[in-house]
């Protein structure tokens, strides 16, 4: 189908092609073109289904009207969740979203920036991969938009939202404790991300002041290991802990991985072990009796994150307000820890 062109709507409505642009850019009024023959130039684009060539406009206005989205991974629940949610709220703004992913790898990461940057995009919304830094204060001494999202790097003023991790594992883990559990595993992955420090530290911070020891309590798995071995190790973990009572894992990957290896102990939830995860998946509402989580906010957190991206860009409220955000998450509780524990 041949794509219609300025000439074509300027020939239909008997005017010359810049005066069909100036109409078409919102310049009528300015260019004191009559309200009649304006809506006359519309009316025929309209009819005729003109759109407006992204390249064309890019290079007239500089501005793309594409954002750049980059996340960890596409296949997971919640950053899947997270992606659909700003591109409905993007397209509000009249803006399109490009999406990527980087699996948690630096290079991969690196070279995703450089491709949106090549297709020149407004503003980015990224999960930051450990050692990005750099590439982050490049784009912000480029005056480019750019928000982080689901973690940060303290180090570097930037926008940023994401739920509160610490808060997240210290509601969880006060859950255990009112239900009895004293022996408690925590099982995380070796990952240089603010977030899984902020875990595991809430875990430390509340065995200490409960007076609970941690020793030889927790297990942490390098992040690309293989993933029989991972349920290996996380099997051989529980199994090789004398008198565990309950194990947090840190992430719904590493959930899913234990709930693999607790099926080849032949363990029953929750009477032989409890068992919590930090983020909520499918399988965990679904799997008998359900799997009590720490629940992140996704629509809350993409919401927010397009939000201070808008207001980098000009299209927000424009009223000044909290740029580093974290937001509470919420505690779902299923049968993994309905057992209430006798206290040693």
């Amino acid at each position: 189908m041949k794509r219609v062109s300025l000439k074509d709507i300027a020939r239909i409505a008997g005017v010359s092609p810049s005066t069909v642009s100036f109409v078409l850019n919102g310049k009528a009024k300015q260019m004191r073109i009559s309200e009649t023959l304006a809506s006359k130039i519309m009316e025929v684009a309209k009819k005729e289904g003109y759109h407006p060539n992204p390249v064309a406009v890019s290079l007239r206005t500089g501005k793309s009207q594409i954002l750049g989205l980059i996340v960890e991974t596409i296949s997971g629940n919640f950053f899947a969740s997270l992606s659909r949610i700003i591109e409905e709220e993007a397209a509000r703004f009249g803006y399109k979203i490009v999406y990527t992913s980087t699996e948690n790898k630096l290079q991969k990461g690196k070279e995703l920036i450089g491709m949106l940057a090549q297709r020149q995009v407004d503003g980015y919304i990224i999960t930051p991969t450990p050692g990005m830094e750099q590439d982050i204060n490049e784009l912000i001494a480029d005056n480019k938009p750019v928000v982080l999202m689901d973690s940060y790097f303290p180090g570097i003023d930037v926008p940023h939202v994401l739920v509160n991790n610490y808060e997240g594992v210290k509601k969880g883990m006060a859950h255990l404790i009112e239900k009895g559990y004293r022996r408690i595993g925590f099982v995380t992955v070796d990952l240089n991300l603010v977030q899984m420090e902020e875990r595991l530290k809430a875990y430390n911070d509340t065995m200490h002041q409960e007076g609970l020891t941690t020793e030889n309590l927790v297990l942490s798995l390098k992040y690309e290991e293989d993933k029989e071995k991972g349920i290996q190790q996380v099997t051989d973990f529980i199994k090789n802990t004398p008198e565990l009572e309950a194990v947090f894992f840190a992430t719904n990957y590493l959930g899913l991985l234990g709930l693999e290896g607790i099926h080849r102990l032949g363990l029953k939830l929750p009477d032989d072990l409890a068992m919590i995860c930090f983020d909520d998946h499918d399988v965990f509402r679904l799997y008998p009796p359900g799997i009590t989580c720490i629940q992140q906010p996704a629509e809350e957190i993409a919401r927010t994150a397009l939000e201070l991206l808008m207001e980098q860009l000009g299209k927000g409220n424009g009223i000044p307000g909290e740029t580093k955000i974290e937001i509470s998450p919420g505690l779902v509780v299923r049968g993994t820890t309905e057992f209430v524990q006798k206290v040693k």
